[in-house]
């Protein structure tokens, strides 16, 4: 599992109904690519729910990086983005855990975003496990918040570039009950065509 995520921050006084549009018109596109675990049409707007921006976030879980990548550089669907907004550093972070929750069945309006660096002193013992047994804790408290009776799908994935933890959860209530969450964003549409093959628990 790869975990993906671009977010294209609009002006203050940018009409959101253009990208509500534009989800609606083509979010469907997506809903059978292969590769393909899921993609969560994710909007920030200002003023709603805490956030001071505009913002056009999708977030995807692939499968298959081979898609992933044709859908980045192979002309399979990036290049719209592209056309229309100028080209946006895509995210990307190697999954750790994945669960499904109780709402899995139910379309996700809500999504929670938790990004963390992890300390540069995770190691106390010197065993160089200790980052390890972080993700492991990380992993638990995840499979206990994918317990909760509004989570869809709840995942969490690290970035060994930055060495950041990133946690993304979508749930079916219209806000995101996360206390730590360091985003929170609308779902206008889910793509899951490989919903199913995603990992279930932690990946390694």
């Amino acid at each position: 599992m790869y975990a993906k995520q671009y977010e294209i921050t609009l002006p203050a006084g940018y009409d959101m109904r253009i990208i509500r549009k534009r989800v609606a018109d083509g979010g469907h596109v997506l809903d059978d690519r292969a590769g393909l675990g899921l993609k969560a049409y994710a909007i920030r707007e200002r003023g709603v729910d805490g956030s001071p921006v505009n913002q056009y976030a999708p977030f995807y879980l692939w499968n298959d990086t081979g898609s992933m990548a044709r859908f980045l550089v192979g002309s399979g669907g990036f290049q719209n983005i592209i056309r229309d907004f100028g080209r946006p550093a895509a995210r990307h972070w190697t999954g750790i855990a994945c669960h499904a929750g109780p709402a899995r069945t139910a379309p996700p309006r809500a999504a929670s975003r938790r990004l963390t660096p992890i300390p540069s002193d995770a190691d106390p013992d010197g065993t160089g496990l200790g980052l390890s047994a972080l993700l492991a804790r990380e992993a638990e408290q995840l499979q206990q918040l994918s317990r909760h009776d509004g989570v869809h799908t709840a995942a969490l994935a690290v970035d060994p570039h930055h060495w950041q933890l990133l946690r993304f959860v979508l749930w079916a209530d219209t806000s995101a009950p996360d206390e730590d969450a360091t985003e929170r964003y609308e779902v206008l549409h889910l793509s899951a065509p490989g919903l199913g093959d995603l990992p279930e628990g932690q990946n390694w």
